[in-house]
């Protein structure tokens, strides 16, 4: 009888459990008590900076909003980029996902949209006109699906050339204004010495987004709104050959080892002057100019000679948050994420990151360089942006993308061998897709 009763017992406590638990956060706003005995609600929030200066950013503006709102408590988780990737797939599948996770836009955030992961914020849009009315509209649209939008853009960026001014004029050179005379000008600065492009793809996003870029040179645009599509993708028109064939055409004029080399690495060759160029996201503009002794400028990857594709397309797209569907608290989320997004802290994320912020009115002559205000006008007034590569496919896509172009540069692999991976690679998808 001891055991019935004990049995009992915990079937009891075990039904309240689930029953609480099966309340959202708009059945407990009266009252959060059923989060915990003390009222206090705790969000679980998960970014992609470990490091400086966004850690301590992310850092102090939670710990603001916690001094603003005493009952919520934001558990904070950091994992760095590719790791990330992989952690939040396996965390948006389980029964505990976080209340708050970062996402790239995209195909990327997509996949949360189709498996239900994420919450629908548009009445949160629509509701506090005076918050989301701050947001360009440009920043938006990429975390929109289906007429609902599912993100909320925490900064933006595009891709361009950075050039140092000083090479360029010891050389008698200006900036190029096609392709080919991008290869002219690297086989001059080639041939005094200096290191025509800087480029590290030890983690193969880098490469993804000279891809993503010369895909958009020349691929008709039509072709690539039907591969870019997961149910109708091929990839079989000849021009993504020729894309790679224009980035093997860059590669003598690269660092050596380009894919043992990170990123960070060649950005700081390029800091030094032993670089003249490199392909670099304006959002890295404020990781430059601090560390440099020359004249910064800027150009486009040109238009290239016979492409189909358009050359007045800038890659790029924001990067921000979304809110797990299965949160508890989704009132609390969408609460600290408009704090996060405000005038105050797209400011300070500006000043103390220096990342160019979404909101309006947010890069002032105190917290930033002409260079940033410049680009970060060019990037809102952008008339089409191509998201990156690597979260514009399915992630089988982009596998097979980049480490055959990884493969391509080592000279293992010609870009008809790496087309060929990444159709059978789409053809998986594709049959995937169309079965659901």
């Amino acid at each position: 009888m001891k055991k019935l009763l004990c049995l009992a017992a915990a079937l009891l406590l075990f039904t309240s459990v689930i029953s609480g638990c099966s309340h959202s956060e708009k059945s407990t706003a009266k009252s959060t008590s059923s989060s915990h005995k003390d009222g206090q609600i705790t969000l679980k929030f998960i970014h992609r900076w470990p490091k400086e200066p966004e850690r301590s950013y992310f850092a102090s503006v939670v710990k603001e909003f916690e001094k603003e709102n005493p009952n919520i408590h934001v558990q904070t988780e950091a994992v760095l980029n590719d790791a990330y990737k992989e952690k939040i797939r396996v965390l948006a599948g389980t029964n505990h996902p976080p209340d708050i996770f970062y996402s790239w836009s995209g195909e990327f955030a997509d996949k949360f949209v189709r498996g239900g992961k994420a919450l629908d914020l548009t009445p949160y849009y629509e509701k506090d006109k005076a918050w989301s009315s701050r947001l360009a509209q440009s920043q938006i649209s990429p975390f929109t699906f289906n007429g609902k939008i599912y993100g909320v853009p925490l900064f933006m960026d595009g891709k361009t050339f950075f050039y140092n001014k000083n090479i360029f004029h010891k050389l008698h050179l200006d900036p190029p204004k096609s392709y080919n005379q991008l290869i002219e000008d690297s086989k001059v600065i080639k041939s005094k010495g200096y290191i025509p492009i800087a480029f590290g793809d030890k983690a193969p996003w880098a490469i993804a987004h000279y891809i993503g870029t010369l895909n958009q040179r020349m691929v008709p645009q039509s072709v690539l709104k039907k591969d870019y599509n997961r149910k109708t993708g091929t990839f079989t028109n000849p021009e993504y050959v020729k894309a790679l064939e224009k980035l093997k055409e860059l590669n003598p004029y690269f660092n050596k080892d380009v894919n043992a080399m990170d990123h960070e690495f060649a950005r700081q060759m390029f800091n030094d002057g032993k670089a003249a160029m490199m392909f670099l996201e304006t959002n890295e503009i404020s990781l430059v100019e601090p560390d440099i002794h020359f004249k910064l400028g800027f150009f486009d990857l040109p238009g290239i000679e016979g492409g189909q594709g358009r050359a007045d397309i800038m890659s790029g797209a924001p990067e921000g948050f979304m809110i797990s569907s299965k949160t508890q608290h989704p009132e609390a989320a969408m609460k600290f994420l408009e704090f996060l997004t405000n005038k105050k802290n797209g400011q300070k994320l500006v000043k103390d990151a220096g990342y160019l912020s979404p909101v309006d009115g947010a890069l002032t002559k105190d917290n930033s360089t002409k260079a940033m205000r410049d680009a970060a006008t060019q990037v809102k007034n952008s008339k089409d942006m191509a998201e990156w590569l690597d979260s514009a496919l399915d992630i089988r896509i982009v596998n097979a993308y980049l480490e055959g172009a990884q493969m391509m540069l080592n000279g293992d692999m010609t870009p008809e061998e790496v087309m060929k991976g990444v159709q059978k690679a789409a053809k998986s998808v594709r049959e995937l897709a169309n079965v659901k």
